[in-house]
């Protein structure tokens, strides 16, 4: 298999634009660059937020898409860590459109490229990459939480969370199911969510140990449910609509200063962040941004691709299972109806379509 000259790609003609398809070529390698055939490509609401807001994109026509999988097509001249027919998962880059994954193909720099593990479908890696960054960039990073050390590290495994308890909101999304396995890797003595109750069960299976009914449940409930002798020191935020971040600030003020801080993957909400000044002990809430191609975040970005793939890594040992699938067929003329289901809401399952099918 080859680079073609040309190929196709679905793209925004202009700001709060319907999707047309286009042909599109890709620039010259670089030198640590692969060339990815673009095999499921999945959708998260940040790309109908780029379109329905109007942010990150600076010029069009543009390409939106920054979750997928593929098939490595070329390889620059200084790539040893994979090979031609290699198949991959990855992050694309938001705003850099050669990087982007609503489209047939794509350059990405290898270092931040997975190797898909046998045991998966490119359907299942597709929805692997953003996700987890956000998890691990509100857990690892200075910027979230800063818990030491992240569970890829020599000294990682159980130690982060020795004796202490996590609070997880919204645990049945796509980034509240990996950060449901991130805590498990990291050691967490209790880890505590929310979700109906059709995905109790499912969530157990991936390491919670509570699980409380998302309507119902109350800061003294997670209290309690991290149990005598446990802190609850964290509490992270999947879902961030204004709610669940007062949940959440509710939640660290019941600590009584063990918890200091919510980390949210949207904006903050400005009466969760009055809620959390108002009285002692303060509580910040502080939103993340998981972009795993930006330099700030590499030293979480690059070790984390290696720990997740590869036939070694913790897919293929069964450590961390994908989010499930729900495909919707088309190619790349699925793009509004894979952008509309994400949007209306989907419940345990990433929306992936498949740019290069008929």
């Amino acid at each position: 298999m080859s680079l073609p000259t040309t190929y196709k790609a679905a793209v925004l003609p202009a700001p709060y634009a319907q999707h047309t398809i286009e042909d599109r070529t890709l620039p010259t390698l670089e030198a640590n660059q692969v060339a990815i055939k673009i095999t499921a490509t999945a959708v998260n609401p940040v790309d109908w937020k780029i379109r329905d807001y109007n942010v990150f994109l600076k010029t069009y026509p543009a390409v939106l898409g920054s979750d997928a999988a593929g098939e490595i097509v070329a390889i620059g001249p200084s790539v040893t860590s994979h090979a031609v027919g290699d198949r991959v998962f990855f992050q694309g880059i938001i705003g850099h459109y050669p990087a982007s994954t609503f489209q047939q193909y794509c350059v990405m720099p290898a270092e931040l490229v997975a190797t898909t593990p046998a045991g998966i479908s490119d359907d299942q890696a597709a929805g692997i990459s953003l996700a987890s960054v956000a998890v691990v960039t509100g857990f690892y990073d200075q910027t979230g939480h800063g818990i030491a050390p992240p569970p890829w590290t020599a000294e990682g495994g159980a130690e982060a969370g020795k004796g202490k308890a996590i609070a997880i909101l919204g645990g049945a999304s796509s980034v509240g199911q990996y950060a449901i396995q991130f805590a498990r890797l990291s050691g967490f003595e209790r880890i505590i969510t929310t979700a109906s109750a059709a995905h109790h069960e499912f969530l157990k299976g991936l390491g919670a140990h509570v699980v409380l009914d998302r309507q119902s449940a109350t800061a003294p409930d997670f209290v309690a449910a991290a149990g005598e002798g446990v802190k609850l020191s964290y509490v992270y935020d999947a879902i961030s609509v204004k709610e669940t971040q007062k949940l959440g600030v509710e939640i660290a003020q019941a600590t009584q200063g063990t918890t200091q801080a919510v980390v949210t993957v949207q904006a903050v909400d400005q009466e969760a962040a009055q809620l959390g000044q108002s009285q002692e002990p303060k509580v910040a809430v502080k939103p993340i941004l998981g972009l795993g191609s930006s330099p700030a975040l590499r030293h979480l970005s690059e070790p984390m691709v290696k720990a997740l793939g590869g036939e070694e890594g913790w897919i293929a040992k069964g450590l961390f299972v994908p989010n499930r699938v729900r495909l919707i067929p088309g190619g790349l003329g699925a793009v509004e109806k894979a952008l509309k289901t994400n949007k209306e809401g989907v419940s345990g399952e990433k929306v992936v379509f498949r740019p290069n099918d008929a």
